[in-house]
């Protein structure tokens, strides 16, 4: 494989919304995306008041790439072998001898290898994305409530989770104005949500000039969709992209087949015809990548294509992006943001400082002091020694599935379309494909060896 990538060589571009071109001002949406959990649990399902209140502290437990054993109620970060590094008893963070005890040194069991995709079954669950993470905090309470309050060992709440996603979330959910989220964000989107830079603007219409497809595949509803893209990059957004996919149900829509996944035609936002294939450019709901193939074969009169997608979920979006369809994947990683020296360097615009008062979470792309970095972290035990320090599983997956990782689409608009990346692959070292650089803790651990 060659050791660069270029913007220049592909035909299609294609762009996750939530958290890659939409950027949301994480310290607002985080409480807010809790909150919208919490009330319901509260209130519709008999949980204790006391998960209503959370302090600024209190979202140092959320870190990315931590998973739940949902029977147990341990969260636990995983090392690129699958062992055990951190656990937590909800917030309860392990001591070094439980876990040695617990974990043994072994792999987890649930540990999924190397291989496929990062399951979320009824026994696990792991967090990856920003809208994800307060959910985390959010159960990690609710098994401290539950441990304290009924004294139980096992747990079964999750069901009450999912059904607080479908209260918030379902498909009606924008139109009818249910839960808390929605409502919210309608009433003041700027609280939430980061305009577009004019030079992100300025960058996709400059890869339209340049004969790219330009495609949007998210899994928000179309409503919510048109809401988020009228704020961030304005009302002429439709103009910019040839094909507008929502309610995509990623990671399916790149893992199923098509007869399993149609496309289907909107009107006013509501699904009306499935699709038998997919004949011309447009905005759709649900679909698979094969059918979206094909159309761009049609399109820029290629017999392989070649797409680039860009996204921030390692479940949703570049897993299954780079398995399943084999297409060139932009990971949006702003814990490059915040890796260094344990803090954030994203700077509010100076519209927003002072504007909202009050105790504020945690930015969550900054380091945590509970679970440690993101990248790599200390095996219990060999502190201190020579072979300590190794490389988190999310790490791994970065270096695995992505061709380059980037803080944001902002770090590249302004670099010409030809520039040549450096990968990630296994002839390039582990850091190669980070732009604009490795976050620190990477760049000073080299030649960290990798099992």
């Amino acid at each position: 494989m060659a050791q660069h990538f270029s913007l220049a060589a592909c035909d299609a571009v294609g762009f996750d919304l939530d958290h890659t071109l939409c950027r949301y001002n994480l310290p607002e949406s985080a409480p807010l995306i809790y909150n919208s959990f919490a009330q319901f649990l509260v209130k519709e399902k008999g949980y204790d008041k006391e998960l209503l209140t959370v302090t600024p502290e209190d979202w140092d437990f959320c870190c990315k790439g931590l998973a739940l054993d949902l029977e147990e109620g341990n969260f636990i970060k995983l090392a690129d072998n699958g062992t055990v590094l951190r656990a937590s008893h909800g917030t309860r963070m392990t001591t070094p001898e439980a876990l040695a005890h617990q974990y043994g040194g072994k792999p987890w069991k649930h540990f999924p290898g190397d291989v496929g995709p990062a399951g979320r079954s009824g026994k696990y669950y792991f967090y990856d994305n920003y809208f994800d993470l307060p959910g985390a905090l959010l159960c990690a309470r609710v098994v401290d409530s539950l441990t304290k309050n009924n004294g139980q060992k096992t747990f079964d709440f999750w069901k009450d989770i999912v059904a607080g996603i479908q209260h918030n979330y379902k498909m009606s959910a924008f139109k009818e104005n249910c839960g808390i989220y929605f409502p919210e964000i309608k009433r003041d989107p700027g609280r939430y949500l980061h305009t577009c830079p004019e030079s992100v603007k300025k960058w996709l219409r400059r890869l339209k000039h340049a004969g790219k497809v330009l495609l949007l595949i998210t899994s928000s509803h179309s409503d919510y969709c048109r809401l988020l893209c009228e704020h961030v990059l304005g009302n002429d957004f439709t103009d910019l992209f040839d094909i507008v996919i929502t309610n995509a149900l990623k990671p399916g829509f790149f893992s199923h087949l098509p007869s399993q996944r149609p496309f289907w035609t909107l009107e006013n936002d509501e699904e009306q015809e499935a699709l038998p294939s997919l004949e011309k450019p447009g905005w759709y709901s649900q679909g698979n990548a094969v059918h979206l193939y094909e159309l761009l074969k049609k399109m820029t009169g290629r017999n392989e294509p070649k797409v680039v997608y860009f996204g921030d979920s390692m479940h949703s979006d570049i897993f299954p992006a780079r398995h399943y369809s084999n297409w060139e994947t932009v990971l949006i990683l702003e814990e490059l943001r915040g890796d260094r020296d344990g803090k954030s360097e994203e700077s509010e615009p100076l519209e927003k400082k002072g504007k909202y008062e009050g105790p504020k979470a945690k930015p969550l792309n900054t380091l945590s002091k509970k679970w440690g970095s993101f990248f790599i972290d200390s095996v219990p035990g060999l502190e201190n020694t020579e072979d300590s320090l190794v490389h988190t599983w999310s790490c791994k997956r970065i270096s695995t599935y992505s061709t380059i990782a980037i803080p944001s689409i902002e770090a590249i608009a302004e670099l010409p379309l030809d520039y040549k990346f450096s990968r990630f692959s296994s002839s390039n070292s582990k850091t190669a494909g980070y732009y604009p650089k490795p976050p620190l803790i990477l760049s000073n651990n080299e030649t960290l060896k990798t099992k």
